[in-house]
């Protein structure tokens, strides 16, 4: 997500949301300049394990610095990347030399992206308010009762002409998605959307679609060989206490995340393993684990909290055993500089998370932190963001976003002693872009896969020791939001 900080009130333009976006950002956590060991404008470096391999630049109506890259789904020799603009899919049969196959123009931010049916559906995100749920819509006010978000629906069976074919409205939008497969040729949509507290954001963040309290998803089914009758079928409200009530501090603070945090009003991501009935939820102020084994009916296991040093509870990733958690923290809204000596290893990081007990007698237990040591300049948003898993059986390594602080690869088998073993980076960025860096990295077959904000789509390499056996793990289809159980496929 990039970024959180969402202008929902009143007509603008990107640029001016995101211009918007960043004096909050720069007024609540203030960046210092970061050391001179930084690399020149758009240079490329890596580890010596890793090699960048590819990379496919925006193009068409994507190419221009407003046009966000956002988050990317797998299926079969396909990668699908969304954009704010809409979204674009790869032909990824020959990694060294992926190729466009098509782009579909659907403006909506912020087009986060999940296929399903073998690869024949395809399901899109919208999360600002629309004055319909065409693909030739122009933005509305929150305020206005027309307005729509929620779920669009493409069959891609035909990857060069993709169909738009069903919308489904939900409330707040759909900022997330979550797949998680029912039964009887059905898929359940978990629908994260939230509201922002005027404290944060500077206007009024509800309307008549999207009115606070809002402790509750959307859940969405979709019968797979009929899915133009999807719809919602359930809002579970999951905090009936109201959560986190946040905290907005001090807004010139020097060290954020002392004593600002955001309330829980809705969730900003959930991760499902339903091979283990569970579901990982990063709800603002909460980070939450649930048991998903009734999908209409998610219910909450156990809560955590760390107001000493999380902001924004963005996302979540178990590991395979599902007995560890990594939740990020996305300090800034994602289009602040944190990561330099200043703001420190702790905020705007990875907070790593054991699952102890059993059954609805689990709890969660801080362990440890983890964070890029890679500082970065005063420019560079910079943050803990996307990421999976690299399959290697018995350890727990992972490919991460950090936007402009590029790609990490890192082992956090010792829960309590994460390192970093691999990283792919570029300098900062030319002056005139609004934001940018990688959105999302993920290992998919063999390959790293970034969606770059401005750059495009990366193809990274990484060999290693520690990572080589990953290699051999293949899948079908990949949402990271819906983790596998990469050696127990069924």
């Amino acid at each position: 997500m990039a970024p959180s900080l969402k202008q929902r009130s009143n007509r603008r333009t990107l640029l001016g949301s995101l211009a918007g976006l960043m004096m909050v950002a720069s007024a609540l956590f203030a960046a210092p300049a970061a050391s001179a060991d930084i690399p020149g404008t758009d240079e490329v470096v890596t580890s010596s394990n890793v090699k960048h391999l590819a990379n496919v630049p925006k193009q068409g109506p994507f190419a221009g610095p407003n046009a966000l890259g956002t988050d990317i789904a797998f299926t079969g020799k396909y990668a699908i990347s969304g954009n704010y603009l809409g979204f674009t899919i790869y032909d990824i049969s020959k990694p060294k030399a992926p190729k466009i196959v098509s782009m579909v123009n659907c403006p909506g931010s912020q087009n986060d992206v999940s296929v399903a049916a073998n690869g024949n559906l395809l399901f899109l995100s919208t999360d600002s308010s629309r004055s319909d749920d065409s693909c030739q819509s122009t933005s509305k006010p929150v305020s206005d009762p027309t307005a729509w978000e929620g779920i669009k629906i493409f069959d891609i069976s035909d990857k060069a002409s993709p169909r738009y074919i069903k919308s489904v409205q939900t409330q707040c939008g759909s900022h997330t998605h979550t797949l998680v497969p029912g039964k009887r040729g059905s898929m359940y949509i978990y629908v994260s959307s939230y509201i922002l507290p005027t404290w944060l954001v500077g206007t009024p963040n509800e309307g008549p679609n999207c009115k606070a309290p809002f402790d509750k998803i959307s859940i969405v089914k979709v019968p797979l060989k009929a899915p133009t009758t999807a719809a919602v079928v359930a809002t579970p409200v999951l905090f009936p206490d109201g959560g986190n009530p946040g905290n907005p501090g001090q807004p010139n603070n020097p060290v954020p995340g002392d004593d600002t945090w955001v309330p829980t009003t809705g969730c900003h991501d959930i991760t499902a393993y339903p091979d283990k009935g569970i579901a990982a939820g990063a709800c603002m102020g909460d980070g939450a684990l649930f048991d998903i084994r009734n999908p209409e009916k998610p219910k909450v296991i156990t809560t955590v909290r760390d107001t000493k040093n999380f902001a924004f509870w963005h996302s979540a990733t178990f590991n395979q055993r599902a007995n560890k958690v990594v939740f990020t923290d996305e300090l800034g809204g994602g289009s602040a500089a944190t990561c330099n000596p200043t703001v420190g290893p702790n905020k705007g990081a990875n907070a790593i998370y054991d699952i102890v007990g059993k059954g609805d007698k689990r709890k969660l237990r801080f362990r440890s932190y983890y964070k890029i040591s890679r500082a970065n300049a005063d420019t560079e948003n910079c943050v803990a963001h996307n990421g999976s898993l690299i399959p290697v059986k018995g350890k727990d390594i992972m490919v991460q976003s950090w936007y402009q602080g590029g790609i990490s690869v890192w082992d956090f088998t010792h829960s309590r002693k994460p390192k970093e073993i691999g990283f792919f980076e570029r300098g900062p960025l030319p002056a005139g872009f609004p934001i940018g860096g990688t959105w999302s990295a993920y290992y998919y077959n063999g390959y790293i896969y970034s969606s770059d904000i401005q750059k495009g789509l990366d193809v990274v390499d990484i060999r290693d020791p520690r990572t080589d056996k990953g290699k051999k793990v293949r899948l079908r289809e990949l949402n990271t939001q819906t983790q596998p159980d990469y050696f127990d496929r069924h």
